[in-house]
């Protein structure tokens, strides 16, 4: 999921794979409007193809967009073979053990940044710096690991729920605070929120719906030390922390729209939130502006930068900013279906989350919903199928559970 080129192979092949095994697929009415709902973005793509100025760039964006039909229907389709926790369990600590291989081959191959920052310096820059040695966009990245850290500690308290061995329940508790630290590490803010607010979730979920008080109490304030030492830590040797989340984000808010009037603006509010409401402010007008089908899918961001260059807001077009808004994005794409799309896609994964009492569905929710408000996940390849994979995987598991529940209990 996280690296471009062997996600797309992967998917091809598992394409292929199901194509063989055709025959297996088995759909009742409920699964087949769930894959509806997470297909929905890509088949509002198809239903508006004819208002995209390039047919090549609209074929290219849908085919960007094609996972999002694959996953659910070759996934639903084969909804009673899901084991959900083992393949999130896989999958987190998968994710956990490749960051560590990464965060060691970038002291070894990058030495001179890794000793800048440990040393205090240029400390703005160093998340960013980690996930480009990846290949992926930090906010990206940390949407992926946010979700994992929320998942590592949902397994730390499994472990102690099954009583499983000791040493099952330490190699789970490092892999949680390995977990965290990567959060830490590329350290953007909306996963910082999200997967703060993850833990509460899990924390509240098994306060709720567990027997023994007691021994969720202990498990929670030994959890709780062990995240606020490593928070307390981390900001120690990264003073920038503080600076980041306080004045860096909510510098020059009267300068929504004016942002070329601030003195090298790319040095101030590269990443403020003034940038954010500057770029919402030209998509909403841009957005009004061509109701009510939009721009089409191919052309969102073109025309973005080039209302910009109108508007003479030269740093935004400067840097060709997308709108940074999942809503937005779609409004300007879509018109006025986008956002409701958008809406449908996501609390589709709030619906099923809620409805089974699933920490790590909810928190899956919390995560790609907030991070939305920020970014434009669903604009990206790697937004795309993460969110299209384990949509499917939610919606095999909910249909297991509500559906046809005990006829298949090898696959929970």
């Amino acid at each position: 999921m996280i690296f471009r080129k062997p996600c797309t192979l992967l998917i091809i092949l598992f394409g292929v794979f199901n194509l063989i095994f055709v025959r297996k697929l088995q759909f009742t009415k409920t699964a087949l409007i769930l894959i509806a709902c997470i297909a929905s973005p890509i088949l509002l793509e198809l239903l508006l193809f004819w208002n995209n100025d390039s047919f090549s760039k609209g074929l290219k964006a849908i085919e960007k967009s094609t996972s999002l039909l694959l996953f659910p229907i070759f996934i639903v389709g084969n909804f009673q073979r899901i084991k959900f926790l083992k393949l999130v369990q896989f999958y987190s600590i998968t994710t956990t053990l490749l960051m560590l291989f990464f965060f060691v081959r970038f002291i070894v191959v990058y030495p001179e940044l890794f000793n800048k920052y440990f040393n205090g310096i240029d400390l703005w820059e160093m998340g960013y710096q980690f996930a480009d040695s990846i290949g992926i966009h930090a906010p990206a990245l940390n949407m992926h690991l946010a979700f994992v850290s929320v998942c590592t500690l949902y397994f730390v308290y499994q472990s102690f729920q099954k009583n499983e061995k000791k040493k099952v329940k330490i190699l789970q508790l490092i892999v949680f605070l390995l977990s965290f630290f990567f959060v830490l590490l590329v350290n953007t803010r909306m996963a910082l929120l999200n997967v703060l607010l993850g833990f509460g979730i899990v924390l509240f979920l098994e306060i709720k719906y567990k027997f023994n008080l007691k021994n969720i109490a202990i498990k929670s304030i030994t959890v709780l030390i062990l995240l606020a030492g490593i928070l307390f830590f981390f900001v120690q040797k990264n003073p920038y922390m503080e600076e980041k989340y306080s004045k860096a984000t909510f510098a020059y808010m009267d300068k929504v729209g004016k942002l070329d009037e601030i003195d090298h603006p790319e040095i101030k509010v590269f990443n403020s939130f003034v940038t954010r409401l500057s770029i919402w402010k030209s998509a909403w007008e841009l957005s009004v502006k061509n109701l009510p089908f939009g721009v089409g899918a191919s052309d969102g961001k073109p025309e973005l930068v080039k209302y910009y260059k109108q508007t003479n807001q030269h740093f935004l077009a400067k840097y060709e900013f997308p709108t940074h808004n999942q809503f937005l994005d779609f409004l300007l794409k879509f018109g006025i279906l986008g956002p409701i799309i958008v809406l449908l896609y996501i609390f589709t994964i709030g619906f099923l989350g809620y409805d089974l009492k699933s920490a790590i569905i909810l928190s899956f929710f919390m995560i790609f919903f907030t991070s939305n408000l920020t970014d434009d996940f669903l604009l990206r390849f790697d937004g795309i199928a993460f969110s299209g994979f384990w949509s499917s995987i939610f919606a095999g598991y909910w249909l297991q559970q509500k559906v046809i529940p005990n006829k298949y209990p090898e696959a929970v």
